[in-house]
């Protein structure tokens, strides 16, 4: 509830909720969420399933995300369906949550190992049976950003009716973000993404990194308050208790820090020289780190910060002690430095 609360603070169009089937504190769960957001849509997932449909309608959701592999590996070794028995399900399924007035997102697990043209028909499918959304899932992030482009405009070009068409990235080969980014500039009307990328094996396609390669490098408008994400990040780490890796994009710790003397001499005389997009954008604050590739100006800046007005003996004083504790494999600590240039102030 806490996350959801947040997401629907933040700005997120549509909140997958979970999976009402899987137990009876999930089902709790999605019909409490339900019950609260409002400020956008909830939606939640469920299999090609009479079942798993009604138990959804028993949460009373406005929408839901009816999935079913089409992989010829999946459609054998784990559904054991042929080809004529997952479209008669698919559209079954949909044709049912369309009756009850769902709004229905309909995913092809495993769309892209699976035969294109099959993918095509299936979808072609449950768009006649009212489908409102499709999705291309990368279940297993064996793409690459021009593939998944090229598979998204094949989409497009070979299922008619009105629909959105989705994306959902998974991160095995670390292309997520890459490869929705490039199915949204090809043409997709939506990305799924977590938080922080949390997921599945190596995680889903993180939602922070999506939106802002979406606004600041693509230029289109989202409803995303990008302000709020770094706080948003914060309580799926803590809640999760997965740490966010200091060198994560966007909301990791050193996203904006630094420390080589070039890089902090630029971002002091203008920020866009060392950083793309201004910190306070995502909810972030520039750090100057200092370490043995720090140079004068980083000094500087740490010494004006603590009301000290630099001069070159001191600066150079500390710069050496730095440098030294550097060569010796040792990293320090802004409370280290602190210490330091306290200790060579004083003497």
């Amino acid at each position: 509830m806490a996350i959801a609360l947040r997401l629907e603070e933040l700005g997120v169009d549509s909140i997958e909720a979970g999976f009402p089937i899987v137990s009876d504190g999930e089902f709790r769960a999605v019909r409490d969420i339900a019950r609260e957001v409002r400020n956008s849509e909830v939606i939640v997932l469920a299999r090609t399933r009479k079942e798993d449909i009604n138990k959804a309608l028993d949460a009373d959701v406005p929408a839901i995300h009816i999935f079913i592999a089409t992989s010829d590996i999946h459609m054998k070794y784990k559904l054991r369906m042929s080809r004529e028995e997952v479209i008669k399900a698919a559209v079954e399924a949909v044709s049912y949550a369309k009756s009850h007035g769902l709004t229905v997102e309909f995913s092809a697990e495993d769309a892209t190992r699976s035969d294109p043209y099959f993918l095509v028909r299936v979808f072609q499918e449950v768009v006649n049976a009212g489908a409102d959304r499709l999705d291309i899932a990368d279940t297993v992030g064996v793409m690459w950003p021009n593939r998944m482009a090229t598979l998204v405009r094949f989409v497009r070009q070979n299922v008619r009716g009105n629909y959105l068409l989705s994306v959902h990235c998974h991160d095995d080969f670390g292309m997520a973000v890459a490869n929705s980014v490039a199915a949204i500039e090809a043409g997709a009307d939506q990305a799924h993404g977590t938080i922080n990328g949390v997921g599945e094996r190596a995680g889903n396609a993180a939602l922070e990194e999506i939106a802002s390669a979406v606004k600041f490098l693509l230029g289109y408008e989202t409803r995303i308050r990008f302000e709020r994400i770094k706080e948003v990040s914060d309580l799926v780490s803590r809640l999760f208790r997965i740490p966010v890796p200091p060198n994560k994009a966007i909301v990791g710790t050193n996203a904006f820090s630094h420390e080589s003397g070039i890089h902090v001499h630029g971002v002091l005389t203008n920020p866009l020289t060392y950083e793309p997009i201004n910190p306070e954008s995502v909810g972030m604050s520039r750090r100057v780190v200092v370490g043995k590739h720090s140079g004068r100006h980083s000094i500087e800046y740490i010494l004006k910060s603590m009301g000290i007005e630099p001069n070159n003996d001191i600066i150079n004083k500390v710069l050496r002690r730095i440098k030294e504790l550097g060569d010796m494999g040792l990293r320090v600590s802004d409370e280290d430095i602190r210490h330091i240039i306290s200790e060579i102030v004083n003497q």
